[in-house]
Parts: C-alpha cells; structure tokens; sequence
C-alpha cells in the first residue's frame, strides 16, 4: 500500500494511502498511558486526574495504535465530525475492501521493522467510516488474530486488541448480523480481547436526532438488537463525548445492564464541524472537572466508568474521533511532513 503523505504530529503519524478505490487516512499512534490521562475506579485509578498534558509516549513494544478507516468518506451526518466533508469520487459511503484494511494495519506496523513484537496492538476501526456498513471488518479482524497474533515460533507476536465504534445506524438492515457476529469474534476467537463501543452521547432523543442528523437509531431499539448478547472479557462500552447534552443514569438504567456495559466519558473533540455547531466541552477539557458530576451520578447507578482525558497536543493533532486530513485541514499543533 503506497504512503502519499506521511505527517508526524507528537505522539506519532498521520497517513495517507492510496486504497483500492482512492485515497484512505489512518493512524499510527503511541500512548501516555493509563497513570497519566485515564480516570477509572473500578481499575484501581482513582486519583483525580490535574491537566493532561503532552509527555514522554509509551513504548510500541508496550503500547500501539493503528487506527484505520473502514469506508472513503461517510455519509451519516454527524454535526461534530468532519469525515463527511471528504470528497470522494466514485460517491460516499463506499467501503474499504478487505485488502484495504489488511494492508492499512500492515503499513502501519511497517512504519516501524524495529518494534518485532508489542504487548497491547489496539486496531481501531475508526478513522473514516461507519464501520457497521462494512462486512470485511468481520474478515478483517479474525485475519489480524491468525496472521498477527503469533510468530512462527508459536509465540505472541503482536498481541491484537481490535476495536469496532458504532453509531448504531437507523437504515441499516444488516445492523443486527454484523453486531451479533462482531460479539462472537470478540469472545471467541479474541477470548474477550476485543472491543466494542457504541456511541450514546446523550439519553435525550431529541438531542441524539439533531446530532446524529436523524440516522441513529433510538436508545430502545438499539437494545433490542444487543438482546442476547452477553460479553466475555471486558464489558460493551457505551461512549459519551460530554458536551452539555443529558446523560441521565434512570435512563441507561432502563436499557443497559450495568452487569455488561461500561460508560467512557471523553471530551467533544475540537473538529470545524463541532466548533462551527458550537458543540464543545465546557471548560478546560484536558481537566477532570468538566466530567466529575456526571462520572459520580453513573457509578451512583452501578457504572463503571472510564474517564478518558486528551491532552491539548493530542486534539490538535487531529488524531482523535471526528477528524480527517482528507477534508482539506491540517494540525493545529506542531508537525513535519515527512
């Protein structure tokens, strides 16, 4: 897979490439890691986080991230993201083929022949795309565990932790088969190694229609399709990047069993989309604060919660959730083409 444009932000590479339809954006990132930017009492980490700010990575060996896309564009009309923005030339919303997401991991890890093995290989399904429109994920992911899991002598070579977010869309008649399968990947053939997260943001109706643009589905229906499923490993993540929208507890009570859904509270990352709505994390996002009241209210409830904190490097790199050099911005931070 050809590299067109290779750009080095401070905690790693953004890439271009050339798929097999036109052009794809993925990431190839280290980690501060868990003492330094996460919040999580039921994982011991119960201090209150002070700023996060920019500091020395983790090593690949221990800790990677290749986050990659799944379609060229999207087109659900998220109103804080600014993949729809990209222009594609054969239309929106068509998917990577299988190829495409084999050979993003792998030039991602070709990034760096010095690093022969790592303990923690996060593969993110998550740059560009609604991932749940795109059966070769499913594909993708069982290949990643046969061919990357083990070296050719038996032992682990890159220990893969693939992670699938969703916004569960409303048109998608194939929605309930690729979640429930994507399940069984996860505890079987991952052993509960594998992630999947599910992007909630707020239990008010309303406000999910206007930020989702009317394309995912209700908090009840999404229920319904997750009746049955029981994780192994760790619990199904429901995502809520804070931004002033309701996250009430009575509500997710009704639908989500604390037993198998945890709560991860982000920052509203600082897209053009978002910043043009005016949809934004009140206060200094890279605090504890502005997540307190609500992480309290959830654990209340019987939530675990994780409280993930970017620092101000990170999002102006534009390597977090919602962003694409492909639509014609570039890092407000420092950076070098490589």
């Amino acid at each position: 897979m050809k590299i067109t444009k290779r750009i080095q932000v401070p905690t790693g590479d953004i890439l271009i490439v050339d798929g097999d339809k036109g052009k794809l954006e993925m990431l190839s990132l280290g980690d501060y890691g868990k003492e330094k930017n996460l919040k999580a009492d039921f994982l011991g980490l119960n201090r209150e986080l002070t700023q996060v700010q920019h500091t020395d990575l983790m090593p690949l060996e221990d800790k990677w991230v290749i986050t990659i896309s799944t379609q060229y564009s999207c087109k659900m009309g998220c109103r804080f993201c600014d993949v729809p923005k990209v222009p594609h030339t054969t239309g929106i919303n068509i998917n990577a083929t299988f190829n495409d997401l084999v050979q993003q991991v792998l030039t991602g890890i070709h990034l760096h022949p010095e690093v022969e093995k790592c303990k923690h290989l996060n593969i993110h399904f998550a740059r560009m795309g609604e991932p749940s429109w795109n059966p070769n994920v499913l594909d993708a992911a069982k290949w990643f565990r046969q061919h990357l899991y083990r070296n050719d002598n038996g032992d682990i070579h890159y220990n893969v932790h693939p992670v699938v977010s969703t916004m569960m869309p409303k048109k998608n008649e194939w929605l309930k088969t690729f979640i429930h399968t994507w399940m069984r990947i996860k505890n079987r053939v991952y052993e509960g190694n594998a992630g999947l997260q599910l992007s909630i943001n707020s239990t008010n109706e309303d406000e999910r229609d206007h930020m989702f643009s009317k394309n995912a589905l209700e908090l009840w229906n999404i229920a319904k399709i997750m009746e049955g499923i029981t994780p192994f490993g760790r619990k199904i993540t429901l995502n809520f990047a804070v931004a002033g929208y309701e996250i009430d507890p009575d509500v997710l009570l009704r639908y989500f069993d604390p037993a198998h859904y945890l709560i991860k509270l982000t920052p509203m990352h600082k897209t053009d989309t978002a910043l043009k709505n005016g949809v934004g994390t009140d206060g200094d996002y890279t605090t504890y604060h502005p997540y307190k009241e609500y992480e309290e209210s959830l654990k209340k409830a019987g939530y675990d919660v994780l409280v993930f904190i970017a620092s101000h490097e990170e999002d102006d790199s534009l390597i977090t959730c919602g962003n694409a050099i492909l639509s014609g911005i570039m890092p407000r931070t420092k950076y070098e083409i490589m």
